[in-house]
């Protein structure tokens, strides 16, 4: 399972001050006592950059990768290493996905600490890992139907539902909320929570004013644009919205001269040049997609309109999810309709 769209953007004037990427294991500064690992996590997208922060009397860990035993392995490797006999005092993790939350109730058992995430995506982890096992639900089932999905497509669906908690190792019952404006104190430098959403519900950044930091998830990468998907649970949903308006916001309450520290790609500079492009890029895959319903369509045919590439099996779901969520800003904004026919099928048309 992979959180990332296909969609990638223009290149962009962005400058890469590390001029390496990080090996297996390699741990490198990226500020003072803020130290950068790469896991390798088994999808298309195949890494996951953690951070480690450095207190007075201990680390904190900020995501986590995919639970694979590999993985374990590279963290007992790293943790054995380089935390100067200190202890792990608590994990961090940015948003639900399984390459941020994997691993994150291995390591707070493994340390006895503590889990600090934004409620709505704890709450949202522990719902999705308890459907492992269960059967796909009648409701998901129309969602795919309504999306133009075939029978073949709805059954390929249902073998796949509940796979989410099979790369999450088991959660912790008890966490400690991290809301916009929060404030953490580590090793005298204040890091303040941002909020983002859209590519997850209530996605969490870390800003450190003084050491001009930013770690930043999924919410700002530097040359993918996120996934951000309409799912069968959200039926009313406009996470595009979302994320456009967390755009807009960050760049205007954030600094542009931040290092930033994403979860894929290498740390870089050009903040607000990278936040405008994200906007850009949507903006104008949004008016694409309005040109392209000229006439009535299902969310599965307007690929065209917002992909550059062929859409192959292992990226159809996130696709749908991604074309649903600019059908549905579309909607929101008063530009598209949608019809549904007596098979359950949604017909999208242009407005305006």
């Amino acid at each position: 399972m992979s959180d990332i769209s296909l969609a990638t953007g223009e290149a962009e004037p962005l400058t890469y001050p590390i001029g390496r990427i990080a090996e297996p294991t390699e741990v490198i500064e990226v500020g003072p006592g803020v130290l950068w690992v790469r896991l390798p996590i088994p999808f298309q997208l195949d890494h996951i950059n953690v951070w480690l922060i450095e207190d007075h009397d201990g680390w904190y860990i900020v995501d986590t990768g995919v639970a694979t035993d590999d993985a374990k392995a590279m963290w007992r490797k790293v943790l054995s290493t380089y935390l100067k006999d200190k202890p792990v005092k608590g994990v961090i993790v940015t948003h639900l996905h399984p390459d941020h939350v994997g691993l994150a109730g291995w390591l707070t058992r493994k340390w006895d600490v503590d889990l600090h995430m934004s409620r709505i995506d704890f709450l949202s982890c522990h719902t999705l890992v308890n459907d492992t096992g269960r059967e796909a639900p009648k409701a998901a089932r129309d969602f795919y139907r309504a999306a133009g999905f075939s029978e073949r497509g709805i059954e390929a669906y249902a073998k796949r539902f509940g796979s989410f908690g099979e790369r999450v190792s088991r959660l912790p019952d008890t966490y400690r909320r991290l809301r916009e404006g929060d404030e953490m104190t580590i090793n005298g430098n204040i890091w303040r929570i941002v909020v983002g959403s859209g590519h997850a519900p209530e996605h969490v950044c870390l800003y450190c004013p003084a050491l001009k930091l930013l770690i930043s998830g999924d919410q700002v990468l530097p040359r993918i644009s996120s996934n951000v998907s309409v799912h069968p649970t959200d039926l009313n949903d406009n996470p595009l919205h979302d994320w456009i308006e967390s755009c807009h916001r960050l760049r205007a309450n954030l600094p542009a001269d931040l290092l930033v520290l994403p979860a894929h790609n290498e740390p870089f500079y050009g903040l607000h040049t990278r936040l405008s492009s994200l906007i850009e890029g949507h903006e104008e895959s949004l008016a694409k997609l309005h040109a392209y319903l000229d006439e009535p369509k299902r969310a599965i045919d307007v690929f065209p309109a917002l992909f550059k590439r062929k859409i192959g099996p292992e990226v159809f779901f996130l696709a749908t999810g991604e074309s649903l969520a600019h059908l549905r800003c579309l909607i929101g904004r008063g530009l598209a309709t949608v019809t549904r026919d007596d098979k359950g099928v949604d017909w999208y048309s242009r407005l305006g």
